[in-house]
């Protein structure tokens, strides 16, 4: 009995911090018969229909007003949430950052009109979501940057270059615009002889054209006003190559563009499983670069 009392006690608190992302209708999606399984916020999700946000909050006599969106990976087939996300998030809380953790949509034609756009559609509204709450939340609207790994990387990356065109209802003309992006091992390119290909045909379909592969790709679409960068990656990431972060990097540096690399020798994809210590070169960079 105890147990299933700690267990309703987690769970309410977990909800307490889940917000909706869309008040009203969400945009691009089609009536189904599916059903988003109840409390899905553990775990591995594979099956999202209605986009949250799960919120962390630092301590206030900690917090930094910098918050972050984080983006968690899977192949945009599912989504690493615990591991990638949670995890990261009280990791983040605990150094007075504000963290956010997106169950975004993933792209199936079942559930959308235009499945590309559709994990982007969600992190611009979180983006927006987390500036238009800035006061309630005690962030510096100046100091809000995204996070993402794997597939998630992708999405991070694309919300810090097309951030241009809102993809939503946006009658606040609020900023989509990343203030800095953080990207472990991501996949960054659409390209045949780069791309991570289940990643590529989940959201883009198995037949995207040229000018599709080149739009998504995020080294394609970088210019000199794209946000500060953090990539860090494994080389001997056998699912995603490394070299998504190297071209990503050498085009921000051409573009003079502030951005610093980690390369690891050993740890595969999913290296921050076994590389405990893997964020304290990121603080300090967020240190250097006035996030802390």
């Amino acid at each position: 009995m105890l147990f299933f009392l700690i267990l309703a006690a987690v769970n309410k608190s977990r909800a307490q911090n889940i917000i909706k992302l869309y008040l009203n209708e969400i945009p691009n999606s089609k009536i189904t018969a599916l059903k988003e399984p109840i409390n899905q916020t553990s775990g591995i999700i594979s099956l999202v229909i209605n986009p949250s946000l799960q919120v962390f909050l630092p301590e206030k006599e900690k917090s930094t007003g910098t918050a972050i969106l984080i983006c968690p990976g899977g192949s945009y087939k599912v989504l690493v949430y615990d591991g990638e996300g949670v995890n990261t998030a009280k990791q983040l809380a605990s150094k007075g950052i504000t963290a956010f953790v997106l169950k975004y949509r993933l792209p199936t034609d079942e559930l959308m009109i235009d499945k590309k756009i559709g994990p982007l559609q969600d992190a611009q509204q979180a983006i927006k979501t987390i500036r238009d709450n800035a006061l309630k939340w005690g962030i510096d609207i100046k100091k809000v940057g995204v996070m993402g790994f794997s597939a998630g990387g992708h999405l991070a990356s694309t919300l810090a270059t097309h951030y241009q065109k809102a993809l939503i209802q946006n009658e606040e003309q609020t900023n989509l615009k990343p203030d800095f992006q953080i990207l472990i091992y991501p996949v960054i390119s659409m390209q045949d002889n780069l791309t991570h290909k289940d990643s590529r045909n989940n959201l883009l379909g198995y037949n995207s054209s040229e000018d599709t592969n080149d739009y998504y790709s995020s080294e394609k679409q970088l210019n000199a006003k794209s946000p500060p960068a953090y990539i860090t990656h494994a080389t001997d990431d056998t699912l995603v190559d490394a070299e998504n972060s190297i071209v990503y990097f050498q085009k921000l540096k051409q573009l003079k563009v502030q951005a610093e690399l980690h390369l690891y020798a050993t740890g595969g994809h999913g290296f921050i499983f076994k590389h405990q210590g893997w964020m304290n070169p990121l603080y300090d960079w967020m240190q250097k670069s006035g996030w802390l």
